[in-house]
């Protein structure tokens, strides 16, 4: 349901008579031909496209954001940046280790976390080429 911002703004438009015309070779405006109220309805119906499935495919009218293909370098660095936030959270929480403690837990969870975030960049490149209409390629190992 359009909200009364939105309602407003339809009404404002209808409210405004337009007049389309174009102009032809000789530079003289020409009325257009407005068609019937229903055709683009029925043309729409004809192509097996409607207005509301047109719409609901691409939720807004932009381009989706680029998604670069997952890369094990991006991610090592981007765990680097994680593994003093994490060292900072145990010193928080874990009064009772001690540094030496605290750096082995910091390893251990910043290794676990490397390959979770490479499948999570995975995940997100697969559903960017899903939704820009390239289907993922396939590794020449996996059988298909």
């Amino acid at each position: 349901m359009p909200t009364r911002k939105q309602r407003r703004r339809q009404q404002k438009g209808r409210r405004h008579e337009y007049e389309f015309v174009y102009v032809d070779e000789e530079g003289h405006e020409v009325p257009v031909d407005e068609p019937e109220p229903g055709t683009r309805r029925r043309e729409a119906s004809k192509n097996g496209k409607s207005g509301k499935a047109k719409a609901a495919g691409t939720r807004s009218g932009r381009t989706p954001r680029k998604v670069d293909p997952p890369s094990w370098n991006r991610v090592i660095k981007r765990s680097a940046i994680f593994a003093p936030l994490i060292f900072l959270a145990f010193g928080l929480l874990n009064h009772t280790y001690s540094l030496a403690g605290r750096v082995a837990l910091t390893l251990v969870y910043t290794g676990f976390f490397i390959p979770f975030m490479y499948l999570m960049d995975r995940a997100m490149y697969r559903s960017y080429l899903r939704r820009t209409g390239n289907p993922p390629g396939r590794r020449s190992w996996r059988r298909p």
